[in-house]
């Protein structure tokens, strides 16, 4: 027995493809990118973890093992690597003797905006090439994609937590 998905459900599922397209070639494009960009060259995992950093400034250490769905260890490692280059810095949570906060260095924020940089450099190429109409209708798209990403529950803290709020770097830089 087939069951067929009801017509309405197919943009759905066409839609859901083509933002996962879209992700895996930004995946490759970063990569190919990585070895062009600021030194140094730091993986995927760790610059996942500064730009949840940057964005949540003072993010608990038992806050950012959650979002990131991994294990305490990995997780200090990666801060370690980050913290050897300059990049993160652990702060005492004042109000627990028992945790740590995280929050980007200014040679951090540095790199992550030369790397932002480098990367809206390589998206405004191509969408140099797109209609006016399109772009302004692609962009409305992406900010109500966006939006309802933030609602997902992988990208909330644990209910006790306030949920994060991922929004354009600009964005959060002016909020």
């Amino acid at each position: 027995m087939t069951d067929r998905i009801a017509p309405a459900h197919d943009h759905l599922r066409d839609a859901a493809r083509q933002a996962r397209s879209i992700a895996e070639l930004f995946d490759v494009l970063w990569e190919q990118d990585r070895n062009e960009g600021p030194p140094p060259c730091i993986p995927a995992s760790q610059l996942r973890v500064m730009n949840i950093v940057d964005r949540e400034d003072g993010i608990r250490m038992r806050a950012l093992t959650r979002i990131l769905g991994a294990a305490r260890p990995s997780v200090c490692r990666l801060i370690d690597r980050l913290q050897a280059l300059g990049f993160v810095e652990r702060r005492p949570c004042p109000d627990s003797g028992r945790e740590v906060l995280l929050t980007l260095t200014q040679a951090g924020r540095r790199h992550l905006t030369q790397l932002r940089e480098r990367r809206e450099g390589l998206l405004l190429q191509a969408l140099d090439t797109l209609p006016d109409p399109q772009r302004a209708a692609m962009t409305k798209g992406l900010a109500l994609l966006q939006s309802a990403l933030v609602d997902q529950p992988t990208l909330r803290l644990a209910p006790e937590d306030a949920p994060l709020t991922f929004m354009p770097h600009d964005q959060a830089r002016s909020a």
